[in-house]
């Protein structure tokens, strides 16, 4: 599945006539010169503190060239009725750039490829094969070389995924970043949430990767956010939290004895005592008669409503990661006068379709300093 250019003076021509090809084979939802880009809409905002309070509105402001971009790689979402998706864009794969990727604008260009992802349909039915995980995969690659093109050879680059797309950046890390100084070096950070990242029980790494460590503060750098949300304790087969899924056979990705699934505390980095979270969610709903739309209406979390693209609550949940029942997640609380969330669309999903809307102002707030942080080390 993973195809790999191997460069030499002999070759120049023919790698960069497979390179042209790749890049030609790429189709982005997200990225520069991309018509309607769903990952650069309007950033009005209506604030609220708690779940009723509204304080004001707000438009973040898209900063001029950082220096850094986006890779960004979206979640289990399309409903076409085959085991792997084509790679038409559908309103599911639009919506969901607006409710996960659009808030990193501010802070960096961000590229997402489409790619022929295993569709819900075929999970719901688990008639997925490796072969089409690994058919989505070598999209991702390519897309990730044609990205790295793009961007130039010293830019940094922040990786972000959920789900699905987490499993597939795991494998990318794997075989492209984790054992390789030069790009580790230009790796700010890869936000993962949603995928059983795992690591050696007791460690900060060992697991699916041997260099990239859990994040432990805002301003580290060649660092991983990763975590499930739960508001109860895990049931015992739940699907995340417990370090291991079938994405994880099969991609290849370790998981079993000595390793656990690593969780990171966006509220609190460096200490995971329970933090006040900053939670960002489009007023636009996903993508009417969608499965994931489906899915979505059975949490049973009604927002608050605003005319502005976004709306921001500041503390209208808490999180702490925990090792309740066995399993290690991102355990959530609901403020006075927030609604209690339902598990969806069952207990062993615990909140996963809000795993980044939950706490995405926190992890916004957790890159924009890792992205200062990279500035001042790579002049």
């Amino acid at each position: 599945m993973r195809t790999r250019i191997l460069l030499c003076a002999a070759t120049v021509a023919v790698a960069l006539v497979a390179a042209g090809n790749a890049s030609a084979s790429t189709k982005w939802l997200c990225g520069p010169g991309v018509a309607n880009d769903p990952c650069r809409p309007s950033l009005s905002t209506t604030l609220y503190r708690g779940w009723d309070t509204r304080t004001g509105e707000t438009t973040p402001k898209r900063a001029g060239d950082r220096g850094v971009a986006c890779f960004y790689v979206y979640p289990t979402v399309s409903d076409q009725q085959t085991r792997l998706a084509n790679k038409h864009v559908d309103p599911e794969i639009r919506s969901i750039a607006l409710y996960q990727a659009a808030r990193f604008s501010p802070l960096c260009q961000v590229y997402a490829p489409v790619y022929r992802q295993a569709t819900v349909p075929a999970l719901q039915a688990r008639t997925t094969t490796k072969s089409d995980y690994l058919a989505a995969y070598g999209d991702v690659e390519k897309a990730f070389d044609a990205f790295l093109r793009r961007i130039g050879s010293h830019r940094g680059f922040v990786l972000i995924g959920h789900s699905q797309g987490t499993f597939h950046l795991q494998r990318l890390i794997r075989r492209r970043i984790d054992d390789k100084p030069a790009l580790r070096r230009r790796l700010v950070s890869a936000v993962l949430l949603g995928g059983d990242v795992t690591v050696r029980k007791g460690s900060d790494r060992g697991g699916v990767f041997q260099h990239l460590p859990t994040c432990k503060r805002a301003t580290q750098l060649a660092c991983v956010i990763a975590f499930s949300t739960f508001n109860d304790t895990p049931p015992d087969l739940s699907l995340f939290g417990r370090g291991g899924s079938g994405a994880d056979d099969l991609l290849g990705l370790p998981h079993g004895h000595g390793l656990e699934t690593a969780c990171t505390n966006p509220g609190d980095l460096r200490r995971n005592r329970s933090a006040k979270l900053t939670s960002v969610v489009p007023t636009e709903p996903f993508a009417p008669g969608t499965l994931i739309a489906a899915g979505i209406s059975l949490l049973g979390l009604q927002w608050p409503t605003a005319p502005t693209t976004f709306i921001q609550s500041e503390g209208g949940f808490t999180g702490r990661c925990s090792h309740a029942g066995g399993a290690h997640v991102l355990r959530i609380a609901s403020a006075p006068g927030t609604p209690v969330p339902n598990a969806s669309p069952t207990p062993e999903w615990g909140l996963h379709l809000v795993d980044v809307n939950i706490a995405q102002g926190d992890l916004v707030r957790v890159v924009r300093k890792q992205i200062r942080a990279f500035h001042r080390e790579v002049p």
